[in-house]
């Protein structure tokens, strides 16, 4: 281990707040040293959390894949006249949300495609369905590109779009749209969302409301170290100012079925090495966060389990369904038995806990 990455990892450990250079450093090793900043990454895991492994009993509700961005990393959205197109009414949505109180669910994440057609009365009327029937559930739901949206078709500011959504009893926020927050890839991956600038505006008046959210970074499409570093380095910022973030979600990303791959123009997604250093350069980095979740669906179980040796300390949520990650040529994401988390968990000596969305422990 060169003398130099040791000083850099000991100094952090000992409270220096790495650079962002330091950072896109860490984040290019290609050889052994990889193991060294994961130890790293897992000690400080273990003094900000202990061993304590957690998990949220949640399921997704899908209700719409018509969507206006239909992002070349996604292959979920369809437009309304594809033929696999849908979009749940109120009873369907009723019909899930019940299904799901019945598992002993404390969260219900709504995700659905843009639909160009919705309204901020539109998503009203979504979160009031499930309030309905699982009225004790927090409803985990409304990125900034939807909330940008529907205000806009609604003739409101996204502040007051807000307002109305947690009136309503939207519990908190989804912290994703991000993908890369770097406009310059986000012309590329995603060039119909709301950019980087508005993302941030309205997370941050999501926070000062009081609503917690979560924080997602989408990697391994076009994106390059530094880039990777940047959208780490802009939630960094938001963190220190608002404190309002529950946690990390590293997404990565699949490919198999998306524009971006089949037209050349992003890699098979991340390599096993790129999972474990986003993992552990996240937790190094990001100070001012306590979690750092491994998203199974994402990236398999076994490296869900070392992710979660490289600073991770949250294997997300049960799901129950996952037709976005499925769609993009995900297998095995739908759902994980808590039995096989605590396998998971128990291997590495640790304790698997229940929590709730903002943490706190069931």
């Amino acid at each position: 281990m060169p003398y130099s990455l040791k000083n850099l990892l000991d100094d952090t450990l000992a409270g220096h707040r790495l650079t962002e250079e330091e950072a896109v450093r860490l984040l290019s090793t290609r050889d052994r040293g990889i193991w060294d900043i994961a130890a790293a990454a897992d000690e400080l895991r273990e003094r900000k959390v202990g061993d304590v492994v957690t998990y949220v009993r949640n399921q997704n509700i899908h209700v719409t894949n018509i969507c206006k961005n239909l992002c070349g990393f996604c292959g979920f959205g369809r437009r309304a006249t594809d033929p696999d197109a849908f979009c749940d009414g109120r009873d369907a949505i009723r019909e899930k949300a019940r299904q799901a109180a019945a598992r002993n669910v404390t969260e219900i994440c709504l995700l659905s495609g843009v639909h160009p057609d919705y309204t901020l009365d539109s998503y009203i009327d979504l979160i009031s369905c499930v309030r309905e029937v699982a009225p004790g559930v927090d409803i985990h739901t409304a990125s900034p590109d939807e909330i940008a949206w529907a205000a806009k078709r609604s003739g409101l500011s996204t502040k007051e779009a807000i307002d109305r959504l947690r009136d309503a009893g939207l519990g908190t926020l989804q912290g994703t749209a991000a993908e890369i927050l770097v406009d310059d890839v986000r012309r590329v991956i995603c060039p119909n969302k709301c950019d980087t600038a508005t993302w941030v505006r309205i997370i941050k008046e999501a926070h000062r409301l009081g609503l917690r959210s979560t924080a997602t970074i989408m990697y391994g499409s076009c994106e390059s170290e530094a880039d990777r570093v940047r959208h780490l380095a802009v939630l960094r910022e938001i963190q220190d100012e608002t404190g309002g973030f529950t946690e990390l979600v590293p997404l990565s990303y699949l490919h198999e079925n998306t524009d971006l791959y089949l037209r050349g123009l992003a890699p098979a997604g991340a390599t096993g090495r790129e999972d474990l250093l986003l993992f552990a350069v996240a937790r190094l980095f990001l100070d001012n966060f306590d979690h750092i979740q491994i998203s199974w669906g994402k990236v398999g179980r076994k490296t869900a389990q070392l992710g979660l040796f490289a600073g991770g300390d949250d294997l997300g949520g049960t799901m129950f369904c996952d037709d976005v990650s499925t769609d993009a040529g995900g297998e095995g994401a739908d759902y994980l038995d808590p039995d096989e988390m605590q396998r998971i968990a128990s291997d590495l000596g640790r304790i698997l806990r229940q929590r709730t969305t903002t943490y706190e422990m069931v």
